[in-house]
């Protein structure tokens, strides 16, 4: 017997809120992409579309487990879980499609400049509001120190992703549709760790840089933090 989903109202609304905010900010990023099509007659940054369709992702799986007012079972929480931290990286990935910057001609580079910024801050945004819908579904179960230290460690894996699929071009599906080489390049650098400093300088850079940005947003809603330690 399937047991019902309720929501609860508060939640709702602060969630039809953000949805607000976050989907005026998405479109401009779409609009913004599809203006330099049209202008330039080129296709050079069609590929963020994509990438903000992916870091969506983890937001509307997160979103559902998080709308949910009562305990969730452990047979839903993990395997959705285990998804959403597979295409969670997805998210903040965007911020290095900064690399992409560069003059060029037919288009204003601050217009450039401004569409990537967009994308990259509609990216970091999703991560967060995702790992904050997480971090609370932990923390009501486990307390608020199992809560920040899940965080952490999502925000850290989440870093070595990026640098999978930035520098090793390696993309979610490919745990599935390639999982040896995934697994061998993985395994690879955990065994020797010096023979790739630049995997954990990535990693641990970009962490932290992550978690200070995370940890920030969310002081500036103390009213979250308050519901959590109660």
């Amino acid at each position: 017997m399937s047991m019902p989903i309720t929501i609860a109202l508060p939640q709702l609304r602060q969630r039809l809120s953000l949805l607000l905010v976050l989907g005026a900010s998405l479109t401009l990023s779409v609009v913004l992409i599809t203006f330099r099509v049209f202008l330039t007659h080129q296709i050079t940054f069609v590929f963020l579309l994509w990438n903000l369709f992916l870091a969506l992702i983890p937001f509307g799986l997160s979103t559902m487990l998080g709308l949910s007012a009562g305990r969730l079972k452990a047979r839903v929480l993990l395997p959705v879980g285990a998804v959403w931290l597979l295409f969670f990286p997805n998210a903040p990935y965007i911020l290095t499609d900064l690399f992409h910057l560069e003059p060029r001609a037919g288009v204003p580079y601050w217009f450039d400049l401004a569409l990537l910024l967009s994308a990259a801050w509609n990216g970091l945004m999703l991560a967060y509001a995702s790992l904050t819908d997480m971090q609370g579904l932990v923390a009501r179960r486990l307390g608020w120190g199992a809560g920040w230290a899940f965080a952490t460690v999502a925000l850290l894996l989440s870093s070595f992703g990026v640098y999978l699929g930035r520098y090793l071009r390696f993309n979610s599906w490919d745990i599935v549709t390639n999982p040896l080489t995934l697994f061998y390049d993985i395994v690879h650098r955990i065994l020797h760790p010096m023979a790739f400093s630049g995997t954990w300088g990535v990693t641990l850079l970009y962490g932290v840089f992550l978690l200070l940005g995370y940890a920030t947003v969310r002081l500036l809603g103390p009213a979250d933090e308050t519901r959590e330690r109660a």
